[in-house]
């Protein structure tokens, strides 16, 4: 779905696997902890990760929920007016530079909302390596819009007349 869903296009207990996989470098995971300035040495420093009970770099657990939730963008926010929360974040394993993570969603409920034209989608999305080993759980709430939605950005173009 390259253009994404409208709220009606979900269902609850709709489980939806994202695809493709996303395979992490050393480099991805050191230019992410250098952006985002965590300079924790588990991340940059091989040296000292050798000496730590996994004996390597570990990535970045922020890295990892923004890659799949970018993982599900395509088939849950494309159309989203907002992402309204991260309602739970569970780091429940490490990754490692070189792993594939994957990512499969649970739509958990659906609510239209007061103003009638727009939903919540709830869902939770579950990150495996490529061992299917889970890595990450993710719950959150997006903000879709139903198909009568005014939505900006669509629709008509329209062409400017002063020159």
């Amino acid at each position: 779905m390259s253009n994404g869903r409208y709220f009606e296009d979900f269902e609850v207990g709709e489980v939806i696997k994202h695809w493709p996989g996303r395979t992490i470098s050393a480099t991805d995971n050191s230019w992410f902890s250098l952006l985002t300035q965590n300079q924790h040495p588990i991340h940059i420093d091989a040296n000292y990760a050798k000496s730590t009970q996994h004996g390597q770099n570990l990535v970045n657990g922020l890295l990892v929920l923004a890659i799949s939730v970018g993982q599900t963008v395509a088939e849950i926010s494309m159309r989203a007016i907002a992402n309204l929360d991260y309602e739970s974040v569970k780091h429940e394993g490490p990754t490692f530079h070189g792993d594939t993570i994957y990512t499969t969603s649970t739509i958990l409920e659906l609510r239209v909302t007061s103003k009638g034209d727009r939903g919540v989608v709830y869902l939770e999305t579950e990150v495996t390596n490529q061992r299917e080993e889970r890595v990450m759980t993710v719950r959150r709430h997006v903000l879709v819009p139903k198909r009568d939605h005014a939505t900006l950005g669509e629709g008509k173009l329209t062409q400017r007349t002063d020159s």
